[in-house]
């Protein structure tokens, strides 16, 4: 038998019935303009409810569409919002669940990181933990064959992290998603200021401007920003709003951005 771990937010932060879920995917996949032909390594989407962020993290999954058929192993790195530890998680069980089914784990991937001490089963850090269930609907609807390396990211440093995705890279077939939303609880424009420096850094490949106050998943941003350097990629971002452009006050927001990493 299959050791499944149920969904947390499911209902909360992203619809819980398959049917309502799979049309607000489909909607807000449908509202982003078609992506060029262009063919991503990595992503970096906002995590927070569907409501607030899906729009912007939608822009970053469009740039799945040329490129869908072949992936077949998806990174999936946030921050560990719940629970402080150090090193970086990943969960004993087999399948992750949301209501559109099932994802299995790439348990052959996890075993080829059984080296790196930094890295453990901690089903702990996953207990509540929304950054990582958030994106899986939105790469069920794109995808159709595929497994997942999830990993919660705790106190390490930038570079133990590219460590970790230096040995998961592969080819065509793995695709690299690192969930982070941007500035937290600044009014309007204080936050767009923000998040255009997070983003200028981002852009730059420059992992040593990026802070935790102005990006929660600061650390395996970090660390992919200087994995992906080491590629020599590039950076185009591809939406950058807050939640006072979608469904909240503008007193205190929560910013968001959408990059593709060519």
């Amino acid at each position: 038998m299959m050791i499944d771990r149920q969904p947390a937010v499911a209902g909360r932060f992203y619809p819980a019935d398959p049917t309502t879920l799979r049309r607000q995917v489909d909607a807000l996949l449908a509202a982003v303009a078609p992506a060029a032909q262009t063919h991503p390594k990595a992503l970096i989407a906002p995590h927070a409810g569907y409501p607030y962020s899906g729009p912007i993290a939608a822009a970053a999954y469009a740039q799945l569409a040329p490129i869908a058929a072949r992936i077949r192993r998806v990174v999936l790195l946030g921050p560990a919002h719940r629970l402080p530890f150090r090193g970086i998680a990943y969960p004993t069980a087999e399948r992750l669940l949301t209501p559109l089914g099932a994802v299995a784990l790439d348990q052959a991937a996890l075993d080829d990181l059984a080296d790196l001490p930094q890295v453990e089963p901690l089903d702990a850090a996953f207990d509540g933990e929304h950054c990582l269930e958030v994106q899986l609907p939105f790469l069920q609807t794109l995808l159709s064959d595929f497994r997942i390396v999830p990993l919660i990211v705790g106190a390490v440093a930038p570079d133990v992290v590219a460590q970790v995705l230096e040995r998961l890279w592969g080819g065509g077939e793995t695709l690299i998603v690192v969930s982070s939303d941007l500035s937290h609880y600044l009014d309007y424009t204080s936050a767009q200021r923000a998040d255009r420096a997070t983003t200028s850094a981002i852009e730059q490949l420059a992992p040593e401007a990026l802070h935790h106050d102005g990006a929660c998943g600061a650390t395996p941003v970090a660390g992919l920003l200087l994995a992906a350097r080491g590629h020599g990629l590039s950076v185009r971002t591809l939406d950058l709003r807050n939640s006072g452009d979608t469904a909240g006050p503008r007193d205190q927001v929560v910013g968001y951005g959408a990059y593709a990493i060519f």
